[in-house]
């Protein structure tokens, strides 16, 4: 087992032989990653006051932190992004250094801004585009926008790609 991996009160993270956990990633309790995720070196996943799910092709930045949050499939949550109690949607992308506060629901599709704080409670739409600190919500067809470029670009199956590449980040 990987030392970085804990059990809380008798449960243990599961990680799908097709994923990509790294070694100095630290996963706590009641978290799952999917198939073909990743999980980054210094993330956090702890699922101790409630489950960590990373959904099948989702990925988790470096140093980023998730405390009972869920990421879906195709999601990507960027490089110390900080999420508590948070749900991201299919295909959404939480950029680098950003704030998902409690209770926040991001829908499928919607971007997040590097450094933007999303205050709880809130629940943003599917497609939506959110940026500021406190953060505001756009509509991504009111934005200039690529919403399906960006998509492709960090969130497809690029980045299991470059998961799979690494050899020794992800050995067990």
């Amino acid at each position: 087992m990987d030392s970085r991996s804990y059990a809380f009160e008798g449960t243990r993270p599961s990680i799908d032989d097709e994923a990509r956990v790294s070694r100095e990633a630290t996963l706590v309790g009641d978290v799952s990653v999917e198939a073909n995720a990743s999980v980054w070196p210094c993330a956090v996943l702890r699922g101790d006051v409630g489950p960590v799910e990373i959904g099948e092709s989702a990925h988790v930045g470096d140093g980023a932190v998730l405390h009972a949050s869920s990421a879906a499939a195709e999601a990507m949550i960027g490089h110390g992004a900080v999420l508590n109690d948070a749900t991201v949607g299919t295909d959404a992308l939480v950029g680098f250094n950003a704030t998902l506060n409690s209770d926040v629901d991001l829908g499928a599709g919607s971007v997040v801004a590097s450094g933007s704080v999303v205050p709880a409670g809130w629940d943003i739409p599917p497609n939506s585009f959110v940026r500021g600190v406190p953060a505001q919500v756009t509509p991504i067809e009111e934005t200039s926008l690529d919403a399906e470029g960006i998509s492709k670009r960090y969130a497809s199956g690029a980045y299991s790609d470059l998961a799979g590449r690494h050899e020794e980040l992800f050995e067990e």
